[in-house]
């Protein structure tokens, strides 16, 4: 049960997707139940699973829309449960477990971000820039939650009504984590931190790192950079813009998901959110992925998807992305938010000889495919659906 479902969201909603692909290649039966968006059908067969859509878009409500009388106990919502051996979350469906539990149904929930211990999902304070340092038991800073709001929404009522609901039920309904029966981290540093802010579901967490997504090969044809966060203030586009103005001589850089398409000073390219066909074709020219993130990232699908096709990574040292890049050998890791590291590392990449690059890229693709594999991502998801039944 996921309110976006891929192609809709963003990694999350990626992994999700690749869970249901094999997990119905496993020989279970899958069935999505997620927002109806308009012109699409109530349901459809993708591959070998079923998905339902059900109307759950609201802008006034946002994710908060599940929470709908007609959403929780409606018709519908009893009979999928009760076809349901395990239900699965790996959103923010959290109004779901309770009417799980009910019929004693096995919950599987999946964190993809920080909620629930932060109802933004970041557990990072914009408002002091740093990492949440508040405990589960207090609640989130109004101040926190406004300026996260102030820096994706644009209307003054949408900010005012988003940061009042983050701010209160937000703050509440996480807790509703602590009746699943297993919770599935994406990272190490992720399990940590959850673990830390809310102790009471330490026991229940386990890590299993985001399968990859099979991946066309776009060899690198220049030494152009890349960066694909958007205008996020998370993502570290503030960094970047800092450290590209120290370059000298300047690189050419790709910024994907921005909400303007112009090309602007020392050689930075903007463009909106891209198909997959013009991404691949902007990817072929592009040689180093920079992600430079300052919120503890617990999983960065830009970063997979650098190293498993043989890019060179510049990335921050927070969340899970040194789980995903320490020891490869052209991956360089600085502290987040370190202009003068972030410059040197862009800098010294951008001076290596070409072949140079390539080698460094080509060792990245073989230590990554190495370390991760879908089998075995699938595997221990597996172990812990049976061990969850088995316990209850």
């Amino acid at each position: 049960m996921s309110e976006l479902f891929y192609p809709y969201g963003g990694g999350g909603e990626l992994a999700t997707r690749l869970y249901a692909d094999l997990l119905t290649s496993s020989g279970f039966n899958v069935r999505v139940v997620t927002n109806r968006f308009p012109g699409e059908p109530q349901t459809s067969e993708k591959g070998t699973f079923k998905i339902h859509r059900i109307p759950l878009a609201s802008t006034r409500l946002g994710k908060y829309s599940v929470l709908r009388p007609s959403i929780m106990f409606g018709t519908f919502m009893r009979k999928v449960l009760d076809w349901s051996d395990v239900v699965y979350i790996p959103r923010f469906w959290y109004s779901a477990i309770p009417a799980a539990k009910n019929r004693r149904k096995t919950v599987l929930v999946h964190l993809h971000g920080y909620y629930p211990v932060c109802p933004v999902a970041t557990l990072y304070d914009l408002s002091e820039n740093r990492i949440c340092r508040h405990r589960y038991h207090c609640m989130c800073s109004v101040k926190c939650i406004t300026y996260h709001e102030r820096s994706s929404r644009t209307s003054f009522k949408e900010v005012l009504a988003s940061a009042a609901m983050n701010s209160t039920l937000g703050c509440h309904i996480g807790k509703l984590a602590s009746l699943s029966d297993s919770i599935i981290c994406v990272s190490n540093a992720q399990r940590e931190l959850v673990a830390k802010h809310m102790p009471c579901i330490a026991n229940r967490l386990t890590t299993i790192y985001n399968p990859v997504p099979q991946l066309d090969e776009f060899v690198g044809q220049s030494a152009d950079f890349g960066y694909f966060g958007g205008s996020s203030l998370l993502k570290g586009l503030a960094v970047l813009r800092a450290a590209v103005r120290n370059l000298n001589p300047p690189i050419k850089i790709h910024m994907t998901n921005m909400p303007s398409v112009s090309q602007i000073s020392n050689g930075m390219i903007q463009y909106p959110r891209l198909s997959r066909e013009h991404y691949g074709n902007l990817y072929k020219g592009i040689q180093v992925v920079v992600a430079p993130s300052i919120w503890p990232e617990p999983w960065g699908y830009v970063v997979s998807e650098a190293l498993a096709t043989g890019r060179l990574v510049v990335a921050s040292r927070i969340g899970g992305i040194p789980e995903q890049a320490e020891g490869m050998k052209g991956a360089f890791l600085f502290e987040p938010g370190n202009v003068e590291q972030l410059t040197g590392a862009m800098s010294y990449v951008r001076d290596l000889p070409r072949e140079d690059r390539l080698d460094l890229g080509q060792a990245n693709k073989e230590a990554f495919a190495a370390k991760f594999d879908n089998r075995r991502s699938m595997q221990d998801f597996i172990a812990v659906l049976e061990k969850t039944r088995k316990a209850r």
